[in-house]
């Protein structure tokens, strides 16, 4: 009986695992069309501050095939992301409680919230800032034309840094829900938590003041938040 039980959570967590390649597959054969005009859009804080004279470029011979579809493809998970958490909860939520249920679904929820506020961070406020930066401290007569696979993986990296970052809340209420720590010695901790951020920023950050503070000082502030959250809703013995 307890084979079949495990088989049977095998027969699903396979069917879960289809169903959530084909969506993806979906999305990608959908957005192909458009590869071209989405590294379009995510050139833009760049080319918005290069010269009149200057462009970015291709240095290898599949990079103007490579780089959009590589994008495309990312672009397609982040699109497919609400229907794999989906299937991610439906498989687990069967063998939860009732109160665990309405937990983890708002945990699911506002992990995928913040993860999609980590992007639009970057885009529209650090991407911009950095460029500018970069763009402005060129020496006079260099001229500036980046390559389209490195400014893709500069800027996936980035966004996935700071995606991550923006979980920091997530992870703090879950450290002090299941009692791993308290939010007092959280609070007691916080001088350390500050050097730390500062310290990531500079480790996943461009080697310049401007984004490295750029993800330190909101992950010190989402940690402040995880902290409020955790002492709003989980009781205190």
């Amino acid at each position: 009986m307890e084979t079949d039980t495990f088989f049977g959570h095998l027969r699903e967590l396979r069917a879960r695992i289809l169903k959530s390649l084909v969506v993806i597959l979906v999305c990608f054969l959908s957005l192909i069309y458009f590869s071209n005009d989405i590294y379009l859009i995510l050139s833009e804080p760049l080319l918005s501050f290069l010269p009149e004279n200057s462009s970015m470029i291709a240095t290898e011979v599949a990079s103007p095939f490579l780089a959009p579809l590589k994008l495309t493809f990312f672009v397609s998970l982040l699109l497919s992301m609400p229907f794999l958490l989906n299937q991610i909860w439906k498989f687990i939520a069967p063998g939860m409680y009732e109160n665990e249920k309405s937990l983890s679904f708002l945990l699911i929820l506002s992990s995928l919230i913040l993860f999609y506020l980590g992007i639009l961070f970057t885009y529209f406020l650090v991407l911009p800032l950095v460029f500018g930066f970069f763009t402005g401290a060129a020496p006079q007569g260099i001229l500036i034309m980046t390559d389209i696979s490195r400014y893709l993986d500069f800027v996936l990296s980035l966004m996935f840094a700071f995606s991550i970052a923006f979980e920091i809340p997530i992870l703090i209420f879950l450290l002090i829900w299941s009692g791993i720590t308290t939010s007092e010695k959280l609070r007691n901790a916080r001088p350390y938590v500050i050097i730390t951020c500062f310290i990531v920023g500079m480790l996943v950050t461009p080697p310049d003041v401007i984004s490295q503070s750029m993800l330190a000082i909101p992950a010190w502030a989402l940690f402040e938040i995880g902290l409020a959250a955790a002492n709003l809703f989980v009781k205190k013995d």
